[in-house]
């Protein structure tokens, strides 16, 4: 249940550490050099938002909405996107730090992830279809049992996916990448 309303507000440079702002919307609003480390945003909902260089680390987004919202230069490591509502979840990062996050379950078709750094990042029975990891490091990620039909990797980097337990139909990848998809057969690729 939303308690408060915020729309078409400018934030910047709050520290939010630390503080509750559960059961609020923020509509139309954007974030600028704003620090919501240790915040809980449960039963938040945030609409049309951005967050560009804003800190997320170990924030809690339990039941949070996130509805067409983007994130530039942020850090969001370890955060559980798979905590989050599935109604209208829309999301796109940019130049962001995702290291150990989860999207487990989460459909995120035409998601764009540019140059994203997604270090064991866990996608674990999501729909990935049309996602563009460009120029993103994929080190460690998991991807098991993911639809990642029609998703672009032609720029992606360190990643490694077992076809067989994936479904990949038309998903793009450079002839470099390649190696990635042969990963658990230990050959070697010259």
């Amino acid at each position: 249940m939303i308690n408060k309303w915020f729309d078409d507000q400018h934030y910047q440079g709050i520290n939010y550490s630390g503080e509750k702002l559960t059961q609020t919307e923020f509509n139309s609003c954007t974030f600028l050099n704003c620090d919501f480390s240790n915040a809980d945003l449960s039963e938040t909902d945030l609409v049309k938002c951005s967050f560009e260089n804003c800190n997320f680390s170990n924030a809690k987004l339990s039941g949070s909405g996130l509805k067409d919202v983007q994130f530039t230069g942020c850090k969001l490591i370890g955060i559980g996107f798979d905590s989050c509502s599935n109604f209208l979840f829309a999301v796109n990062f940019e130049k962001c730090f995702l290291d150990y996050a989860s999207f487990v379950t989460k459909k995120m078709k035409k998601t764009r992830f540019t140059e994203c750094s997604l270090i064991e990042v866990d996608f674990s029975d999501a729909d990935l279809s049309m996602v563009d990891f460009h120029n993103c490091n994929l080190q460690h990620a998991v991807f098991n049992r993911t639809n990642l039909e029609k998703a672009d990797f032609r720029s992606a980097v360190n990643f490694s996916i077992d076809p067989e337990i994936n479904r990949m139909r038309k998903a793009k990848f450079s002839r470099s990448g390649i190696a990635g998809l042969l990963a658990k057969y230990h050959i070697e690729i010259e």
